[in-house]
């Protein structure tokens, strides 16, 4: 078997932003430890070769698995990911949503016929825009935070609850996500593409779960608590797992009825939540839905005996997964780092 794993970041995807001097730095990190882990996952079954791109501007491959097919243009990343997506028995996408830039790839591999080991386009379509995805969660009787559609430069309104978070429609982790503490809070226009949401801020325990799903329905795995920081802005700075065993419960609980509320998927989700004060579940609430591999995978696959690329071929084909449990505590960094 023949697999394709794409990485934006690491695979020459900023070629294609106007006036990019070349990949974000501090997006890199992250991008290198997940198709480092999956590449490796799939590399560790019999028979299976990896292919991956490599931007020629990062002068230290942080790349530690797969066979590398040099970009050095938008022309060559093009060429090479059509062509690639094209022969390979299996596709993974790993792509921020910023930009329609998951979207665009995973139509672009849907043209050419590719296997995607993924969302396809039309759950991408619907989970990259954080307002599409509120109002189908809500209309389905899945729990989000109360929000709003804001266009950024207009001011902050004054009949709403706050404190609030407002973010980027489009965005990927906590890029451009800043918290308010009220109507005359500033906040950077800049940083939110030209669509926004406003959001109440939700008191409780943030957490991830990833999700595997295919022709057998969705399948979670052992949901994480994520480390945030910063006041105004804030940023991601890893997460631990397991839970404790009432608080994974809400968590898994949570996580499939938001993914039965969107259209059927094959491949790797992530589903990130807020688990509030009410011990029930009653206060839990949908945060986002991340279309596409996240850095939780580099802690699941030390949390689990499993091989997660393997459980992600068996999910695809409506096989049940055996779990096996490493049975022990992780924790990680936003860059993938294991401590």
């Amino acid at each position: 078997m023949k697999v394709f794993v794409y990485e934006y970041f690491t695979g020459g995807g900023t070629f294609s932003e106007s006036g990019a001097p070349g990949p974000q730095r501090c997006l890199v990190g992250e991008g290198a430890a997940m198709v480092s882990a999956l590449a490796a996952d799939f590399q560790a079954l019999p028979g299976t070769e990896v292919v991956v791109l490599r931007d020629s501007r990062l002068s230290e491959w942080p790349v530690a698995a797969g066979t590398p097919v040099t970009i050095d243009s938008v022309q060559r990343e093009r060429e090479a990911f059509d062509e690639l997506a094209r022969q390979c028995d299996a596709t993974v996408i790993i792509a921020p949503e910023q930009q329609d830039a998951l979207l665009k790839r995973t139509r672009r591999a849907e043209a050419v016929g590719a296997r995607l080991l993924g969302p396809n386009s039309t759950f991408v379509a619907i989970a990259a825009d954080k307002n599409r995805t509120a109002d189908r969660l809500s209309r389905h009787g899945v729990r989000v935070p109360p929000g709003i559609p804001f266009w950024p430069g207009a001011e902050l309104p004054v009949e709403f609850r706050y404190p609030a978070v407002l973010k980027p429609a489009d965005g990927a982790g906590c890029a451009g996500v800043q918290r308010l503490d009220g109507p005359a809070s500033r906040y950077d226009a800049t940083v939110l593409g030209p669509n926004a949401r406003l959001e109440t801020w939700c008191p409780g325990l943030a957490a991830s779960i990833a999700v595997l799903s295919g022709p057998g329905g969705p399948q979670p795995l052992p949901p994480c608590l994520q480390r945030l920081g910063g006041e105004g802005e804030l940023r991601y700075l890893g997460g631990a797992g397991p839970l404790e065993d009432s608080l994974a419960q809400r968590a898994r609980r949570l996580a499939v009825a938001a993914v039965a509320s969107l259209p059927p998927i094959v491949g790797y989700v992530g589903i990130d939540l807020v688990l509030g004060p009410a011990a029930d579940g009653s206060t839990d609430v949908v945060v986002e839905i991340n279309p596409r591999l996240t850095t939780s995978y580099v802690g699941l696959r030390q949390l689990l005996q499993t091989n997660l690329a393997e459980a992600m071929i068996e999910a695809a084909a409506g096989r049940p997964i055996k779990w096996r449990y490493a049975r022990q505590q992780v924790e990680f960094t936003a860059d993938g780092r294991i401590l």
